[in-house]
């Protein structure tokens, strides 16, 4: 009992001790007690009534790209920040977006079906029932299509997927596949699909993964109902997002545009998604076997593959390929020391349908948080940097307000801009944040001076306390063991991504969430200010912590006399990063050398059930063994270097030079290459990027991780090659920085 006693004690101890506000880093005593004196002031001014009236407004008509109500919004947003005495602007770009003119699904064989394809209004969702104005439920960016064949069930259509179908003997070819929403991004699914050779794609939402078993249904309660349809953009968006016609240019009216049959991030397969209503009745006419236990959903039906048959449907597809305007509000507040460094923030407006949670939770924040900081102009606050609010236009299709307007501003970016914060969705639980590792140790600076609602902790402790009681014995003991709790790398899926991974520019993705349980209405009518104020953030107290969270981070990034990056934590991310590849290589070895024992052993033809059809895999090679020297030892400079200037950068104190920064503002820019990754030049980051075949999903290290994953050994020490003259590149900085600083020190 006494050593059990011990341990809390000490535990509580170090706790509270990390939990203390250090001093400011990056600025001295005097200007970090005016820096306080001013976050201060700031996170007394959020307004919870605000927030719930900026959604209300902003969420009462349906605001798609090109909608009229999407334009209304984006003026109103402008209204409001020159209300409050800000520069701001509305910048037009012109872009590509599809949206339907023709849909059509039947089931033909064994039974006739003619799917419904809507969404009803219902009598409790007052916004629900605005038919003329919502998108229709499709894919943006499929191809127009007109195709008949036999439907197959491919679970979530992953890569795994697809290797077990051969094994059961099955060919999607000339086929329909019917995959489920989850496992991967949706833009993956088509692809894959369409490499397997199937023609047609549909994409349905099984309760298993946002319906009953995780809570009531709506209206009743939060999950997906049976006629529930999420829209999504299946844009090859890992290939490059954006306007599809106007890569990495921007798309001004003057750009050079591809011919529509020339681009490359189109689908190669019609693709729709649909209601499990829809999709029940195919699933009860598959034949062929029954599916392995981590296939079937909770649909009350035994799930078959088909094999394919005898289900067999017709899908009919027609788009307008028009171009729309996007509306992008930009505005500024003007530095009063360094106005050529910028800090930027940014959170779409756009929504599929009316949009609630997925934007306007973040939306609305954001709004708040650039009043707040106006009101401080109006106090006598003057931020050293440049300040730039976004709110960002036609993100759901694809990131394309944020992508046109960085690319359109790329020169100015790469000289001017020292961060970007952006948001999306937001609800109630617990703050998370993802992003460039040099940021680590500033996000847990700011976690530590915001207070969470509902348990009066600061957000640092409440969310490094829960992930210590959701951790194994050995991430227990990494989390206790480090001073700040990590942050977590950024593939896609949001409007951070040509500021990161395109153009080099450190960047953030923060949060709250993960108390409420929804999911059922994304993407759907029914994500609107009635769902939201029954089920999710329902007194916007969250809403208020993302304004005051995201405004401080906005505040001292502005302020900073150094810009407050710290590059152990990046050093010491990427040494895990090389051990995962490391281990990922001897695993695929090891599984691969396993597999083919297992082959000449007649293992697979054993373990065959000679009633049903199993084919057994074939033999492959064995990769080669991987140097990973050079990662190794580029790592080692990284840490080297980045603890040398840590000890600089303490010795120097006040008298670290203002000089230092245009050093700082440039340091996640030497990570990039710009001959970008293989396949994808657009992106450019050799340490962080989406997955070629995750869409969302990071991978780290991509060039060298992906290599390995495809089996491409000489790929590999190029891309090895490529990682390591990075990181080479980053160590020679901070060198470089470290003199600078040692040089003002004397």
């Amino acid at each position: 009992m006494r050593q059990i006693t011990a341990v809390l004690i000490s535990l509580t101890l170090v706790l509270q001790a990390a939990d203390t506000p250090a001093s400011l880093r990056g600025y001295s005593q005097r200007s970090a007690a005016s820096e306080i004196e001013w976050e201060t002031k700031f996170r007394a001014i959020p307004q919870q009534d605000r927030l719930r009236e900026n959604m209300r407004r902003l969420t009462a008509r349906p605001h798609h790209l090109g909608s009229p109500y999407d334009k209304d919004n984006a003026e109103w947003i402008l209204a409001q920040l020159k209300s409050w005495g800000l520069d701001a602007k509305i910048e037009v770009f012109d872009t590509l977006f599809p949206t339907p003119l023709e849909r059509s699904l039947e089931l033909l064989e064994p039974i006739k079906y003619t799917a419904k394809l809507e969404e009803p209004a219902l009598p409790e969702d007052p916004t629900s029932n605005q038919k003329s104005e919502q998108l229709p439920t499709y894919n943006a960016y499929s191809i127009d299509g007109d195709v008949t064949g036999p439907v197959v069930y491919v679970n979530y259509g992953t890569q795994a997927d697809y290797e077990q179908l051969l094994r059961m003997g099955v060919s999607v070819s000339r086929a329909i596949v019917l995959v489920r929403y989850g496992g991967s991004w949706r833009g993956i699914k088509p692809k894959l699909a369409a490499e397997h050779g199937a023609i047609g794609c549909l994409i349905y939402s099984d309760p298993h993964d946002d319906g009953s078993p995780r809570g009531d249904e709506y209206p009743k309660g939060p999950m997906r109902p049976a006629f529930g349809v999420q829209r999504g953009s299946v844009m090859d968006m890992p290939v490059y997002p954006g306007d599809p016609q106007t890569p990495g240019v921007g798309a001004t009216p003057d750009a050079k545009k591809i011919p529509l049959n020339e681009v490359t991030t189109l689908t190669k397969i019609p693709v729709m998604p649909i209601s499990y209503e829809d999709a029940l009745p195919m699933l009860k006419n598959l034949s062929g076997d029954v599916v392995p236990e981590n296939w079937r959903g909770n649909l009350p039906i035994t799930y078959h593959v088909g094999g394919p048959g005898p289900a067999k449907a017709h899908l009919h597809l027609k788009f307008s390929w028009d171009r729309k305007p996007l509306y992008d509000v930009v505005a500024r507040i003007p530095g009063s020391k360094y106005p050529d460094e910028w800090v930027i923030r940014g959170n779409h407006h756009d929504g599929w349908v009316n949009g609630a949670e997925d934007p306007v939770s973040g939306t609305s924040p954001e709004l708040e948080e650039a009043r707040g900081l106006a009101e401080l102009v109006k106090q006598g606050w003057k931020p050293d940097r440049t300040i730039i609010y976004c709110f960002w236009d036609g993100e759901e299709p694809g990131l394309l307000g944020s992508t046109e307007w960085a690319e359109t501003h790329a020169a100015e970016l790469k000289q001017h801009a020292v961060a970007y914060i952006n948001s999306d969705g937001n609800s109630r639980g617990l703050f998370r944040a993802g992003g460039s590792h040099s940021l680590e140790n500033f996000v847990n600076g700011v976690m530590k001076d915001v207070t969470d609602p509902e348990t009066g902790m600061t957000v640092w402790k409440r969310a490094r306390l829960v992930d210590i009681s959701r951790a194994t014995p050995e991430k227990r003991a990494e989390i206790r063991s480090r001073a700040d709790s990590r942050i977590s790398a950024l593939g896609s899926g949001s409007d951070y991504t040509v500021f990161i991974d395109h153009l080099g520019i450190a960047s953030l993705d923060v949060g709250y969430g993960g108390e409420d349980e929804s999911g059922g209405q994304y993407h759907s009518i029914y994500d609107d200010f009635y769902y939201y104020t029954h089920f999710m953030d329902t007194d916007f107290a969250y809403g208020r912590m993302l304004a005051e969270t995201a405004g401080t981070m906005m505040m001292r990034l502005a302020d900073a006399d150094v810009l407050p990056f710290q590059f152990t934590a990046l050093a010491d991310t990427v040494h895990t990063y090389v051990t995962e590849l490391k281990k990922l290589a001897t695993d695929q070895r090891t599984e691969i050398k396993e597999k083919n024992t297992e082959i000449d052993d007649g293992t697979f033809a054993a373990l065959a059930d000679p009633k049903k059809k199993m084919v057994p895999p074939v033999k492959v090679p064995v990769p080669p063994y991987v140097n990973f020297a050079p990662l190794d030892n580029a790592a080692d400079e990284l840490s080297r270097a980045a603890e040398g200037y840590e000890k600089a950068l303490a010795a120097a104190g006040d008298r670290a030079p203002a000089s230092l920064n245009a050093k700082l503002i440039q340091s996640e820019r030497l990570l990039t290459d710009p001959a970008g990754l293989p396949n994808r030049p657009w992106f450019e980051h050799l340490i962080y990027a989406p997955g070629f075949y995750t869409g969302y999903g990071v991978k780290t290290i991509p060039g060298v991780r992906e290599a390995i994953e495809e089996k491409h050994p000489a790929e590999i020490e190029q891309q090895m090659v490529r990682a390591a003259q990075a990181l080479q590149r980053e160590a020679d900085l901070l060198d470089s920085a470290t003199s600078e600083l040692a040089a003002a020190s004397r």
